[in-house]
């Protein structure tokens, strides 16, 4: 259209106005004013569609009331707490690695650093492809046998209680690693990487999965006339892994210079603080550990983390008198290995002991400790964190504890020795099938890999005999290097 022509009609208009172009021009403008200068028409397009949406969410949100049910939000909140106490029980493998590696030399920090991170790797894949299969699928009274790699399960229905397969599976994960990695500090300073490395992956994905089968899957000590009894894994996660750490240590041997002329020489730790730290990361952790193994999102979660706390306390407790009336001071690592072995001791009991219950189960291990680590010293059994003493003879006696202290069926309380005997048979025949299995699989390697270092390499350090590195690469190692300065 030429300027001509559009110059006309715009004539024409104001001789003739429409109704249209009386009343738009201050509609416009009272518009515009209302607006903005930037006011279009378009935006009266937008009404409808406005309208539109209103309604459809309104729709939605109605719909949505009627499905959201109390059954709904508890499944979703059972998934969000089991999830978070597993990150907690992942978490927990921070402190085991700052634990041993302060309690043992500054020339093996870069080994036990390393295998207490690649442990929960291993764990997390030799635990997905076998390991959860053969504890978890309902096979028969020994073993699981299906659901290798999470195969047949679906990743949102609850399948395990409100669980759904995958917060299931990395809570169960967690746990295996925790199984595992308690094998590392019995065993450091003179372990090969590699051995220690097959060792875990056999132990979380066959024999750890095995015992725990027959408590936590359905296996035959489940089904006993009065059922075994272990929470939180006393037995089934500690004792496990207390075992195969007790095997590896006896077949590896003690460390250089540990004991001589008939003598316990000390091999003192070079970082008591990153080893205390690696304490109060455990003991937190515990807060997923144990009440996480609720599996939901109820009122005996706090109930579970206080006796889990009063334990820990009265262990740290025990074990400091305890030590400080033989040697006349008060011993930091025991102090540590107290509050652990409290931990490990309230595990297999802590959601039906009551509160003066897990106190004495915390006092009982926090004596145990201290003694247990002297007597396998005495047998020549080289344990540089005491994790044997921790995890193995307190795992055993928190599981008998449960037999004596459960409010419901235990001796103390009137139910008599059905459970006390469940309990004794539970912890003989897990500790005797690990035994046997990790005695196989430390022989063979021995036999085949050969599993400790050379004696130049210990000498010398893991850290570069198997890693080429360094911890403190440009520290000084002792303060006599200063020499005058000192």
């Amino acid at each position: 259209m030429s300027n001509l022509t559009v110059r006309r009609k715009a004539r024409a208009r104001r001789r003739n106005p429409s109704v249209w172009d009386t009343y738009a021009p201050p509609f416009d403008q009272m518009a515009k004013r209302f607006l903005g200068r930037r006011f279009s028409w378009a935006w009266l397009a937008c009404l409808p569609v406005a309208v539109l949406i209103v309604a459809t969410w309104s729709t939605a949100a109605q719909a949505q009331e009627e499905v959201l049910t109390a059954d709904n939000v508890q499944v979703v909140l059972d998934n969000i707490w089991v999830l978070i106490a597993a990150v907690l029980v992942i978490f927990m493998n921070a402190g085991f690695g700052m634990l041993e590696t302060g309690f043992c030399r500054q020339k093996n920090a870069v080994n036990i650093l390393s295998k207490n991170l690649i442990v929960f790797a291993l764990a997390t894949l030799s635990f997905w492809a076998i390991g959860f299969g053969l504890m978890f699928n309902e096979g028969n009274a020994f073993i699981g046998t299906g659901n290798f790699f999470l195969s047949g399960l679906d990743a949102e229905t609850p399948t395990y209680g409100t669980l759904t397969a995958p917060v299931f599976f990395l809570f169960q994960a967690a746990f295996a690693g925790t199984a595992a990695t308690i094998v590392s500090g019995a065993v450091a300073e003179r372990v090969k990487f590699i051995d220690f490395i097959i060792f875990s992956i056999l132990l979380t994905a066959i024999a750890y999965p095995i015992t725990g089968h027959w408590v936590w899957g359905g296996g035959w000590l489940s089904t006993l006339g009065t059922p075994f009894s272990d929470f939180a894994g006393s037995t089934v996660v500690h004792s496990v892994g207390g075992w195969s750490a007790l095997t590896g240590a006896a077949i590896l041997g003690p460390r250089i210079g540990k004991y001589q002329d008939g003598q316990v020489n000390a091999i003192p730790g070079h970082n008591m603080s990153i080893a205390t730290l690696g304490c109060l990361i455990l003991w937190i952790g515990w807060f997923g550990f144990n009440p996480g193994s609720q599996l939901a999102a109820d009122t005996a979660v706090p109930y579970i983390a206080v006796t889990t706390n009063l334990a820990a306390a009265a262990g740290g407790v025990a074990a400091t008198i305890t030590a400080w009336a033989l040697s006349g001071k008060p011993d930091l690592s025991m102090i540590i290995n107290g509050i652990l072995a409290g931990l490990v001791g309230i595990t297999a009991g802590c959601a039906g002991v009551g509160y003066w219950g897990a106190v004495i189960i915390g006092l009982v291990a926090g004596v145990l400790v201290v003694f247990s680590v002297g007597f396998f010293d005495s047998i020549k059994i080289d344990d540089p964190v005491g994790a044997i003493s921790v995890h193995l003879v307190n795992g055993a006696w928190g599981t008998l504890a449960v037999g004596l202290f459960d409010q419901a069926t235990g001796l103390f309380y009137g139910g008599g020795a059905a459970q006390l005997i469940a309990q004794i048979i539970g912890i003989v025949a897990i500790g005797l099938f690990t035994v046997i299995a990790s005695s196989i699989f430390w022989i063979v390697l021995k036999s085949t890999l050969g599993i400790r270092v050379s004696r130049e390499e210990e000498l010398k350090g893991l850290d570069i005999g198997e890693h080429g590195m360094e911890a403190y690469s440009g520290f000084l190692k002792d303060t006599s290097d200063m020499g005058g300065l000192a």
